[in-house]
């Protein structure tokens, strides 16, 4: 069997298995996730083999067949002592830490094959503060933990790799992981592209609002801003470069905008999911909560887009290559993704877990993907398009399943060690109580540790070390959660470290460093966003219906006032008014008072009728 082969059986059998397990349920806890992990370890060795094209590649089909092997076996040694490891806590043998080792070793080095070095490097550095902590002086030291007692914390029980983060990633992540690549690879993918184009390609800037929209609706159901960057910015980058879009330019629009679709229900990267397990409250909380700040970075998006439109004069795209509104609406691009999201809808309000909501909705979708393609495809074209749908899933699967598998083991030794108590009582102690300072000094510590890291597993760890800093000074939980959350993401368009635009850069063909810029710019307002969570309780959807408006005064406020300035859009027409104007918005924005969100906003929105009315008048 040939590679390519191999890869379509493997990527088939872990769909299946995520297929059957969200239909009926899953398997026992430590079940479920060993034969997961076991499964998407396999797949992975096969979607990322060690030394493919290279004259050692014989060294390396030995290493992964002996990883692999490795793998097998401690998740069958859990699977056949299940148990026994549930109810006597069993103490570790040498075989217990053999296959321990192995089993870590794996997950790691498929973590550096898919998402590179950084990750693998600070789970080491957890395992190894966990091993020899008890030599470290002052408050970062502690008692010390042999390699027994380690190996019973990650292997011999569920509080490490088979804990909670790879229990989501085998149930819930997993199962919308699938729905989402079937709804792309069924037609979702181009009606989604071709519904950007329409709404966006003919205003000022139309190019580079077809990226945000397309790059948003991609990204809200995609696990990585950097996979979203590669897939929706082949399309858009291009685009925006032939219409005379500088190339940074062109890069950073894209970086931004996939990055926004991180932190946008209804996955949210897949953290959603895992924010509420931590939690402990609904999935449907979570991304109600994320709603309105959602809104609140596209809005500033587009309209610092808009804005630089307008002073570049960026050209609008022509109406030839537009799709008419007739084929965006045909049935056969409307009805697969609307039964999808029926079936979606549908379980979550018959109360089934979310994982079978997916299920419904994989099963609503595949059907009418049948109905409404079977006039135009063969049934092996059709077939050939799910297939497609399967491997897109089996690669974010493992992707997310050895991210998280090895995240669990990071948490199981901060929580093994207590150091993310210790940071944030440090945090807090430095910041003298002060809810901003503990929030400036957190922010800027999470676009640190998230650098390089994709969405996830960069919440997971600033979840587990700074997010209790946050509620330590009176914060609301899933404020605090979702403000380490927004400033982990955007940590991939933050310089150095900014893996997003290093991909948009290299498909503009520009360096990037002044993409970096340009997406700093354009994102300016995700780095203030994350504050209006701690000023005002509305942003996250509590506190009744008027917080929350006012929450939506203030923020649309910021984000209106925030890009003008930055772009030097004109309001009155005299510039050293429209500065003092636009301090003065922001100011009232983020002052929380029951009245100035709502004179912030009639302030800006007063300014720019005046502006316009003068404009037409010496017209």
């Amino acid at each position: 069997m040939t590679l390519e082969r191999t890869q379509k059986a493997l990527a088939i059998l872990v769909g299946a298995f995520v297929f059957y397990t969200a239909a009926t349920g899953p398997f026992e806890g430590l079940i479920q996730r060993a034969v997961f992990l076991a499964l998407v370890c396999t797949l992975g060795y096969a979607l990322y083999p060690l030394g493919a094209g290279k004259p050692w590649r014989p060294l390396g089909i030995a290493i992964d067949l002996a990883l692999c092997a490795v793998t097998a076996a401690a998740c069958a040694y859990v699977v056949w002592n299940y148990d026994e490891i549930m109810t006597s806590l069993p103490w570790a043998t040498k075989l217990d830490k053999a296959l321990t080792l192995g089993l870590v070793l794996s997950v790691l080095e498929l973590g550096r094959r898919t998402v590179g070095l950084i990750f693998p490097v600070l789970v080491v550095l957890g395992l190894c503060y966990a091993l020899l902590g008890s030599y470290l002086p002052g408050p970062l030291g502690h008692r010390g933990f042999d390699a027994a007692f380690v190996t019973e914390t990650i292997f011999l029980g569920d509080l490490g790799i088979w804990g909670m983060l790879t229990g989501v990633a085998a149930t819930v992540i997993a199962a919308f992981v699938l729905f989402g690549a079937l709804l792309l690879h069924t037609g979702g993918g181009q009606a989604f592209m071709d519904l950007a184009m329409r709404l966006g390609g003919r205003q000022p800037g139309g190019a580079a609002k077809i990226a945000t929209i397309a790059s948003g609706l991609f990204g809200m159901i995609s696990g990585s801003a950097v996979a979203n960057v590669a897939t929706t910015g082949n399309f858009t980058i291009p685009m925006m470069i032939r219409l005379g879009y500088p190339r940074p330019f062109a890069a950073a629009v894209e970086a931004v905008a996939s990055t926004g679709g991180q932190i946008a229900p209804p996955i949210m990267g897949a953290a959603a999911f895992v924010m509420a397990e931590i939690l402990g409250i609904s999935y449907v909380t979570i991304v109600v909560g994320a709603i309105l700040p959602a809104i609140m970075f596209y809005v500033s998006v587009f309209v610092t887009v808009h804005f630089v439109a307008l002073r570049r004069g960026f050209a609008i795209v022509p109406e030839d290559e537009l799709p008419d509104w007739r084929s965006i609406a045909a049935p056969r691009r409307v009805l697969p993704i609307l039964a999808a999201l029926a079936g979606l809808g549908v379980g979550i309000w018959l109360g089934r877990s979310i994982a079978t909501s997916a299920f419904y909705g994989i099963v609503g979708l595949l059907i009418a993907f049948v109905a409404t393609q079977s006039f135009r495809l063969s049934p092996r074209e059709m077939a050939e398009r799910v297939i497609a749908g399967l491997e897109d899933a089996g690669k974010g699967m493992v992707i997310i399943g050895v991210l998280l598998a090895g995240a669990q083991v990071l948490v199981s030794m901060i929580n093994l060690t207590g150091i993310g108590v210790t940071l944030s009582s440090l945090i807090v102690t430095l910041a003298g109580d002060s809810t901003v300072l503990v929030a400036i000094i957190v922010g800027v510590v999470c676009l640190i540790m998230g650098m390089g890291l994709p969405t996830t597993a960069a919440y997971v760890l600033v979840a587990a070390v700074l997010a209790p800093a946050m509620t330590a000074v009176g914060v609301d939980p899933l404020a605090a959660h979702l403000f380490v959350f927004y400033f982990a993401t955007i940590s991939v368009i933050t310089p150095p470290v900014c893996v997003a635009v290093f991909v948009g850069a290299g498909i503009a063909n520009t360096n990037w460093l002044p993409a970096a810029g340009e997406a700093v710019r354009l994102g300016a307002v995700t780095y203030l966003v994350p504050f209006l969570l701690l000023l005002y309780p509305g942003m996250t959807m509590r506190g009744g219906f008027f917080a929350v408006l006012e929450a939506a005064a203030a923020g649309f406020a910021l984000v209106l006032a925030v890009p003008a300035l930055l772009a030097a859009a004109p309001l009155t027409g005299r510039r050293p008014l429209d500065i003092a104007l636009l301090l003065l918005v922001i100011a009232l924005a983020i002052w929380p008072h029951p009245v100035t969100p709502f004179v912030a906003l009639a302030i800006f929105l007063g300014a720019r009728a005046c502006g316009r009315h003068q404009r037409k008048a010496l017209a």
